[in-house]
């Protein structure tokens, strides 16, 4: 597949041949959800457990008379409504690491490659060095990118401070690219850079 390569300006800067087997793959919803699910549920932190009433350190004596003493009936001081007590319903340690194999999870990101590369919505550009925030915007505009932007380049440069304050534009280095932030972005900026970085991940 051969994609058009542009400056920052908007200017042609080339062609670039890319590898069909990264950028050429039909994308399947089945493999994309369940990659984003396995990034989404790896995200997820785990609550630090609590004590409920049969793991608390207290007494379980029975500490006052069944009956006529004119309070409430009680068993043991750990009961959850007694200060040092368990924890009702408390919060319980939960395993949300899922698994998901290496092969299925390379194929995700291909494919959300491919899904950029066959809508028309993947832009090629030969550098991505950016000064000043404010030239940066006019440039992204000049583009004629979509709505929410992700840029993805071999290596954070200055590029990357440039975006920091731009609304709606993410930037990545190469090692960082994943499924769900390319996926959900309307517009992919790569660079030439990043383009030969990402073909020699899956090429080994």
């Amino acid at each position: 597949m051969k994609i058009k390569v542009q400056t920052l300006d908007a200017k042609a800067s080339g062609d670039i041949e890319l590898n069909d087997e990264v950028f050429g793959v039909e994308p399947r919803a089945d493999i994309l959800h369940r990659v984003v699910t396995w990034q989404l549920w790896n995200r997820r932190g785990t609550a630090r457990p609590t004590r409920e009433r049969s793991e608390v350190s207290r007494t379980g004596k029975k500490f006052g008379r069944q009956k006529g003493g004119g309070t409430a009936r009680h068993g043991d001081r750990a009961a959850p409504i007694f200060i040092g007590g368990g924890k009702a319903h408390g919060a319980r340690l939960r395993d949300f690491n899922i698994s998901l194999n290496k092969k299925v999870r390379a194929l995700g990101l291909k494919m959300a490659l491919s899904s950029h590369a066959k809508a028309g919505s993947l832009i090629v550009l030969d550098t991505f060095e950016g000064e000043k925030s404010k030239s940066l915007k006019g440039q992204f505009e000049g583009l004629k990118v979509g709505k929410k932007t992700l840029v993805i380049d071999a290596e954070a440069g200055n590029g990357f401070l440039a975006a920091r304050n731009l609304v709606n534009v993410n930037v990545l280095p190469a090692v960082g690219a994943n499924v769900y932030d390319i996926m959900k972005h309307d517009t992919l900026v790569l660079t030439r850079a990043a383009v030969e970085k990402l073909e020699a991940r899956f090429n080994g």
